[in-house]
Parts: structure tokens; sequence; C-alpha cells
């Protein structure tokens, strides 16, 4: 599993944290890292995904220069 973890206090728009929750959690796909649960720890939200090889998409495209092409078909994969 990977864990997601969010401060609260640096969040001004909890409720797009709410959102993403909802989303997430709604939306079951072979191609998206799938939700699994949630918990609050202290001052911050743990959210506990699917692990996924290789990292996050945004670490992968600040590391590594893309054309806007191969960005494009990433992001639709």
């Amino acid at each position: 599993v990977a864990v997601k973890q969010v401060s609260l206090q640096k969040q001004p728009q909890k409720e797009l944290i709410v959102n993403e929750l909802l989303v997430i959690r709604d939306n079951k796909h072979p191609n998206i890292v799938n939700y699994l649960d949630s918990y609050l720890v202290g001052d911050k939200l743990w959210i506990i995904m699917e692990y996924m090889d290789g990292g996050t998409l945004s670490s992968v495209i600040k590391e590594v220069h893309m054309a806007e092409g191969q960005m494009a078909a990433i992001c639709r994969e």
C-alpha cells in the first residue's frame, strides 16, 4: 500500500480533500490507483491507497523532461 499524508493545517480549502476522497472512493478502474481507506492521525489525514511502482505522476513530471504528447499519453493511461 501507499500512504498519502495530507496536513490539514496547511489546507486552506478542506472541502477539496473531502471531494478528492469521495471521487477516489467511488471510482474503481484498472488504470487508476485504488483508494483503500483513510485515517485522521493528529493533524494529518492519512489516505491509504494501492501501491503504484514508479512514484506519483507529479514527481515523474517534475523529474523527467517529456514532450507534451508524452505527458498526454501518460495522463490518458
